[in-house]
């Protein structure tokens, strides 16, 4: 039996999942549940994992996977047809993955592929050189995709990781000039280094945050960042 906050969590948790197939930050979740310190997600993402509802994906910091949710167990328990299925995480794979896990859902299950390009590499830490033209496409879930036009960056770097990107990532950007507080975007700075960080605004300055303690919040006058779009979706290829 979970506890009021551990139900929520797990709700917040798989609905962002589902949405995205990027499992939400500690901060995320902190907001979400209306707690003052990430301790008490600690706490409960421990809870849930002694109980068999989540897993820590290995050797990917704070990146979580959910097994099962009580909605699916009660279900489960109804009907044969439940209960032989069992549940599937919410893990997009592309058709650029490696050895297959059957467990996880496939992109012809997510409404169908269409194919994006891809811009290069995009650093998820310092800086690094600017979108570069097209050098390759992947068949994307549209699933993924929101409104608009889309395009494909390859993750360098790890400062992202505590918001369940990691390096060799392939992020799925909807190509915007603006974006709201708290979004992941891609930024360019004067006009030459292209990064992936969340987006804060600090008076008429922005704010490009990390997602690893590791590495600094890097503020820069609003003149001198560009908005190239936003993340909406992730796709990761498994060993």
């Amino acid at each position: 039996m979970l506890t009021k906050k551990q139900h929520e969590l797990l709700a917040f948790i798989d609905e962002r999942l589902l949405a995205t197939g990027v499992s939400p930050s500690f901060d995320e979740m902190k907001d979400a549940l209306n707690l003052k310190s990430k301790s008490g997600i600690h706490r409960l993402i421990t809870a849930l994992e002694e109980r068999g509802y989540i897993r820590r994906l290995p050797h990917r910091a704070r990146a979580l996977e959910v097994l099962k949710t009580p909605e699916r167990e009660a279900a489960a328990r109804v009907g044969p047809k439940s209960s032989a299925q069992g549940f599937t995480p919410s893990v997009v794979k592309g058709d650029f993955s490696r050895p297959k896990r059957p467990a996880l859902r496939t992109a012809a299950d997510l409404g169908g592929l269409e194919g994006l390009p891809v811009l290069g590499r995009i650093a998820a830490g310092t800086p690094i050189e600017a979108i570069q033209h097209e050098v390759d496409r992947i068949e994307t879930p549209m699933a993924l995709m929101r409104s608009g036009e889309h395009y494909i960056l390859e993750v360098k770097g790890d400062s992202m990781i505590e918001a369940g990107i990691f390096e060799g990532d392939f992020v799925v950007i909807q190509r915007t000039k603006d974006a709201a507080p708290g979004e992941i975007v891609v930024a360019l700075v004067d006009g030459e280094e292209a990064t992936l960080k969340r987006l804060r605004r600090k008076g008429g300055a922005i704010a490009l945050e990390a997602a690893n303690p590791a590495y600094e919040t890097r503020i820069y006058g609003a003149d001198r960042v560009a908005i190239q779009g936003r993340l909406v979706g992730l796709m990761r290829s498994y060993d």
